[in-house]
């Protein structure tokens, strides 16, 4: 097999070394091409017995003296550790259509920059170790870090070996993890976390279960480490107790199908509830993607959540104080002249936000997180002229674009997570308000509103409010209204806001003085001249003409408009009162 590399303007000495460095690195023949090139400027083959990194005899040829003995025997330790856990259970893997987590490495990182604690747990199980006493192999305790480079960013990275003891975490490999987050929240680089993980290794829990530096310290660590570095976690199989609680704390989470994650496994499920349950119908995609909302993404096969995790990082800055990376802008997918014409007159009928987003936004950025859960708001990264920006937009297409408890809770925190780490909010308003009723009060509409009413009220990144259309009742609030500080607050020309819209409006203030009318034409007429009274006082020109808002925008001119103002309030300072934090989120 041969892997050919591009590099930009190389030398021949640079080519070569490349070239050599490559093949040792990769076990296979390396050809290096200029970036533009035709043809080899250089080529590498492997050593004789392919091991990752091991010199060869052409490399130590020309030197009075090679490796010895001591270093041939390291090699052939470290290679036996890079073969992973039993051979039987690598062919489960694949049976499973799972890479075997060095090959899932190489296909996200063509390998890591460096590892560390390969030797974990050595003298457990090798039997070149002096303590050696058990049949299980061990090698890396079934757990990987290290550091590598993910789409030109340096990442820190971990991944379960689901070949030992079904990834399970046990005391020296939760040791690694632990050292990884607090590497990672001192030199502010992301965290990606790869997990396969069937939980704790409860017969070997001694040692790593309640220990201040045991599994309990790595949810403490995630909780540090939360807005400090993104973490981003990928669900490759089942993970299971402890080991789910890493995705959850992870800033953004991506399922591939077949994966699960559960507090309890389905046979816990049953001894404690007899319920009797598929691990698919506990806690698979579908289930966390639709219905929990634990899940960002759902990716079809691990190719496919490597490019999720590489769209999803390209919006994200290293940490907190860096800036989130900017592209060159291009023009949106879909003309913003169309703008107009998408926006339904009436503020009852329906249609997909995502077309009006289309128009304003750089053509391919549009990038939705959550679809399937809290459908009635879209939440999703995008670019404006290059620069990232997160959007929060009702969705009239979806039960009007009412705010459910889920939608809200979903809108808080990506709002949260994005002024965490410096990312620019749109709110794309059009909604009748809070969704009313038994139900959605059992559900806590009341509390989970209150977050999304919170995470607007305290993000300090800048933020544009435009009203589409409708904005009724404490959804204007939700939505970083007027009051809410943006720093603009923008409407199109059909747009109206209010207490409520007007049908509701007429029934709770006239409904007994239109019931008094008995003829029924005269009723219309009388209802049609209310229903135009009350619209004149709640149209956006009425709202513009008492400085409510900032702005009735063309519609065709809405994304140049918000380029502008993104660009004009990028250094806006926003201060917060002086306290520990607030009590909401």
């Amino acid at each position: 097999m041969t892997r050919d590399v591009r590099v930009p303007d190389p030398t021949a000495e640079e080519a070569e070394a490349i070239a050599r460095a490559l093949a040792v690195r990769f076990g296979e023949r390396v050809r290096v091409f200029d970036e533009d090139g035709d043809d080899p400027i250089a080529e590498g083959d492997p050593p004789e017995g392919g091991v990752s990194g091991r010199p060869s005899e052409d490399d130590t040829a020309d030197t009075d003296a090679g490796p010895t003995d001591r270093e041939d025997r390291l090699w052939d330790e470290i290679e036996d550790i890079l073969q992973g856990g039993p051979e039987k259970y690598r062919e489960r893997q694949e049976e499973a259509s799972k890479l075997f987590v060095r090959d899932r490495l190489d296909l996200w990182f063509e390998g890591l920059t460096f590892e560390d604690g390969k030797f974990a747990n050595f003298d457990a199980w090798h039997p070149n170790a002096p303590d050696a006493d058990k049949s299980d192999r061990l090698p890396a305790d079934g757990l990987i870090t290290g550091a590598a480079t993910f789409e030109g960013r340096a990442v820190h990275v971990m991944a379960n070996d689901y070949t030992v003891k079904a990834g399970s975490m046990a005391r020296r490999g939760v040791e690694k993890l632990l050292r990884l987050q607090q590497r990672a929240l001192k030199n502010g680089k992301p965290a990606l976390y790869l997990m396969d993980s069937s939980g704790g290794r409860i017969d070997q829990q001694t040692g790593f279960f309640a220990n201040r530096e045991g599994i309990g310290k790595v949810y403490y660590n995630h909780s540090m480490l939360s807005g400090r570095v993104p973490q981003i976690c990928v669900l490759y199989g089942p993970c299971i107790a402890g080991a789910a609680y890493t995705p959850i704390f992870a800033d953004f989470t991506i399922m591939v199908e077949g994966s699960a994650m559960a507090i309890a496994s389905p046979r816990m499920v049953e001894m404690v509830t007899g319920e009797d349950i598929t691990l698919d119908e506990l806690g698979g995609p579908a289930v966390h993607a639709a219905e929990s909302g634990s899940a960002d993404l759902v990716a079809r096969d691990e190719e496919h959540a490597r490019e999720l995790v590489a769209r999803l990082l390209s919006y994200l800055p290293d940490n907190a104080d860096a800036d989130p990376p900017r592209t060159e802008g291009v023009a949106p997918a879909k003309s913003p002249d169309g703008i107009d014409s998408v926006v339904p007159e009436s503020p009852r009928k329906g249609y997909d936000v995502r077309d009006l987003i289309e128009r304003i936004v750089d053509a391919g950025s549009l990038f939705e997180l959550k679809p399937e859960y809290g459908a009635e708001i879209v939440t999703a990264f995008a670019r404006l002229d290059g620069r990232p920006v997160g959007i929060v937009a009702n969705q009239p297409a979806t039960r009007a674009g009412a705010i459910f408890p889920d939608s809200a809770e979903k809108a808080a925190e990506f709002v949260w997570t994005c002024d965490a780490y410096g990312i620019p909010l749109l709110y794309l308003c059009d909604t009748p308000g809070f969704m009313a009723g038994s139900q959605v009060e059992t559900e806590g509409i009341l509390e989970k509103g209150k977050k999304m009413i919170y995470a607007a009220a305290s993000a300090t990144v800048p933020k544009q409010c435009v009203v589409v259309r409708k904005a009724y009742g404490a959804g204007i609030y939700a939505m970083s209204g007027p009051a809410y500080e943006p720093d603009s607050t923008l409407a199109l020309p059909g747009g109206e806001i209010a207490i409520m819209g007007p049908e509701a409006a007429i029934n709770a203030v006239y409904a007994r003085k239109l019931a008094a009318i008995d003829d029924p034409e005269e009723r219309a007429r009388e209802e049609d001249r209310l229903r135009e009274e009350y619209r004149r006082d709640i149209d956006v020109h009425r709202m513009a003409s008492e400085v409510v808002i900032d702005e009735i925008v063309p519609p065709s001119t809405l994304r140049d408009e918000l380029v502008s103002r993104f660009d004009f309030y990028e250094t806006m300072e926003k201060d917060l009162p002086d306290k520990k934090h607030g009590t909401i989120l």
